[in-house]
């Protein structure tokens, strides 16, 4: 049987696939080029933060934020407009924490920017972390929008501190006490009229009262940078220990046996104490009070704390000048 033919033709080339193979390799990069060089990646970090507070952007929809207590007793604001508000009334911060896959949004480029111009540290994370922050404080996953601020606690003075601020002062001590005020914006106000009319310092109690908070210092404009706060833990018991040091006590409350115009003490050293919102001066300290300073009003039940404490800290001040 005669045997099968095969046809052959030509052998088959590479079609020029081993060509690049055969055309030898490229110098290698120099160090400085490459993309885990130290300086390279410096630069390019300058750049991203340069472009960040450059750019223009869209404003995108906004998330709600929050205001977190951490266990360490510091604040994280969370949330594109608390953090930037935040910032714009210089809250001391110590970190931002910025996501570095961030939609477009002219917040951001204000808060890496007011960051910088505070000295506060930026740190770029991936986002998942602070999805795990948020989870971990038990907040949806969405709410920090890629910015969170850490805030340190605030350092309060103490009762010794303001007697000693107030007696090398050159004007006639005067203190003002919060008696369980609760909002921390009230408490900023007062804060703010404090330093305004010459105060030496602020008195809140330890608990069921409104200590020095992210709000309270937004409320304050800046002032609590410049007048003390003391926390006590016993407030009636901070009173007796400021009068067996000389002052007086005139508390706030609209059913006072003293009207504001016969406040004949407000010349005195003095601890001005302001009631809370609802309940006004508590038993314990009203008995303590040498005084007890009524506002008269027309057509309203009361006044707001913060308003009370500015119009008496005037009176006091007004009554201090005519009396030189």
């Amino acid at each position: 049987m005669p045997s099968k033919r095969t046809k052959k033709g030509p052998t088959k080339g590479s079609g020029g696939k081993g060509r690049r193979a055969l055309a030898g390799k490229k110098a290698t990069l120099p160090a400085e080029k490459r993309h885990w060089y130290a300086e390279k990646q410096r630069i390019k970090a300058a750049e991203r933060a340069q472009y960040l507070a450059t750019r223009k952007v869209r404003v995108v929809e906004e998330l709600p934020g929050a205001t977190v207590r951490a266990r360490d007793g510091s604040e994280l604001l969370i949330g594109r407009n608390p953090v930037v508000e935040a910032l714009r009334a210089k809250v001391p911060a110590v970190r931002l924490l910025l996501s570095n896959s961030l939609d477009p949004d002219e917040r951001i480029t204000e808060a890496a920017r007011l960051a910088g111009q505070q000295g506060i540290a930026i740190a770029e994370v991936a986002r998942p972390e602070l999805d795990r922050r948020c989870e971990r404080l038990g907040l949806p996953k969405a709410a920090h929008q890629g910015l969170i601020l850490q805030v340190e606690p605030y350092e309060y003075a103490t009762a010794d501190d303001l007697l000693a601020e107030a007696r090398k002062g050159e004007t006639t001590p005067l203190i003002v006490a919060l008696d369980g005020v609760t909002d921390p914006h009230n408490l900023g106000a007062i804060a703010r009229s404090a330093a305004a009319f010459g105060a030496h310092g602020l008195l809140v109690p330890e608990r069921r009262a409104a200590g020095v908070t992210t709000a309270a210092w937004k409320a304050s404009a800046g002032t609590l940078a410049r007048i003390p706060v003391a926390q006590v833990v016993n407030l009636t018991r901070t009173l007796k220990q400021f009068q067996e040091a000389g002052f007086f006590v005139s508390g706030l409350d609209a059913d006072g046996d003293t009207p504001l115009d016969q406040w004949e003490l407000a010349t005195e050293p003095s601890v001005v104490v302001v009631g809370s919102e609802g309940k006004g001066l508590s038993r314990l300290v009203r008995e303590t009070c040498d005084v007890v300073v009524s506002i008269p009003i027309h057509g309203v039940e009361s006044l707001n704390a913060s308003v009370a404490a500015g119009v008496a800290l005037y009176e006091a001040v007004r009554r201090r000048t005519a009396a030189k």
